[in-house]
């Protein structure tokens, strides 16, 4: 304010838009908690009419095969039901239950590409663990191909190369057992900064909360996370953000004290540690974020790290399910 002063003071008009662009740039990203688009939409009814709103799913449908219909690719349909559980108070709405089983499959995923590209993008969901929930392999996932493909693309163990993809998973991770199943919700990330693991492959970058946050069971839980691509091929300015019942509980950005990064990827701090370097999640503009992945994948293999003895049987409900462009916010009842 004392550099503004002095510009318009001295005459300096130069200096004073100068002065402006720079407060500006410094000024701090401030994300919104609490209601957001959703709270004009009771129950999320006519939320998808909503011209900020890029993907919208309810699972009011009458059967799986018309939910098909809706999505572009869709993996292990005879594992998914439509179920009479629902974070809405509407007594006719549904919910998706996804079946893991152990030695037969791994789940299943419903996937589609949004109807353009975006740089920022807000994903929310709602999920509800039962009370016998294991632990998962990978879940939800937001991100960007290009060129853009109407099924998920592989590339686990590879690092992106900048301008093909970058994709982010929201999952509930296990930590070897530290936390009872399914798990504290983890970011895991592929972009082409990302660190290397210690088998000299990328296998996906950890980014954990200050606090860790256990994911509950026997109740739903309203889940968001927003994705900003960085403004131009050479600024680290991308972000990641991530709200739990409409709380902030993590955000990721150029500047942010973090721990020890390895790749196994790193921990925000409230102090201390070193600054973040920021995200440059793509060297071309023509990456934008333009799909989702509304995912539950188990494997043995994965579940033994953190359970000796894994359960035969993991299921999962989702509901609720919004891409914007602005903050959705949890459902507001009528």
């Amino acid at each position: 304010m004392n550099s503004l002063l002095r510009a318009v003071q001295g005459g300096g008009v130069v200096l004073l838009l100068a002065s402006l662009l720079i407060a500006v740039a410094e000024e701090p990203t401030v994300l919104p908690e609490g209601p957001g688009i959703a709270a004009s939409y009771p129950n999320d009814v006519g939320l998808g009419e909503d011209p900020r709103v890029l993907l919208f799913e309810d699972f009011r449908v009458p059967d799986v095969s018309t939910l098909q219909e809706r999505w572009e690719n869709v993996s292990n349909p005879a594992g998914m039901r439509l179920v009479n559980d629902t974070p809405t108070d509407l007594p006719e709405d549904r919910a998706l239950e996804v079946t893991a089983t152990l030695g037969k499959d791994t789940g299943g995923h419903l996937y589609s590409r949004l109807p353009r590209g975006v740089d920022l993008a807000f994903a929310r969901f709602y999920v509800k663990f039962p009370e016998d929930a294991d632990y998962v392999h990978h879940f939800v996932t937001l991100g960007g191909y290009h060129p853009s493909t109407p099924w998920p693309q592989g590339g686990a163990g590879e690092r992106p190369v900048g301008n093909d993809r970058v994709t982010v998973g929201i999952e509930p991770f296990g930590y070897g057992g530290r936390f009872p199943p399914p798990g504290a919700w983890n970011f895991y990330v592929y972009w082409h900064e990302m660190k290397m693991s210690a088998d000299g492959r990328y296998w996906g970058n950890g980014l954990q909360p200050v606090e860790p946050q256990p994911v509950p069971r026997g109740r739903w839980q309203c889940v968001e996370v927003m994705l900003k691509m960085n403004s131009s091929p050479e600024v680290p300015d991308g972000e990641l953000a991530l709200w739990l019942d409409g709380q902030l509980v993590a955000h990721f950005k150029k500047g942010v004290p973090r721990g020890r990064w390895t790749g196994m990827g790193f921990r925000l701090l409230r102090e201390g540690g070193e600054p973040f370097e920021g995200f440059r999640w793509r060297t071309s503009e023509d990456l934008k974020i333009n799909f989702f992945w509304l995912m539950h994948y188990v494997t043995e293999q994965a579940v033994r790290r953190s359970n000796p003895n894994p359960r035969p049987r993991n299921r999962v409900l989702f509901d609720q399910v919004v891409v914007a462009t602005e903050y959705v916010g949890p459902i507001r009842s009528r």
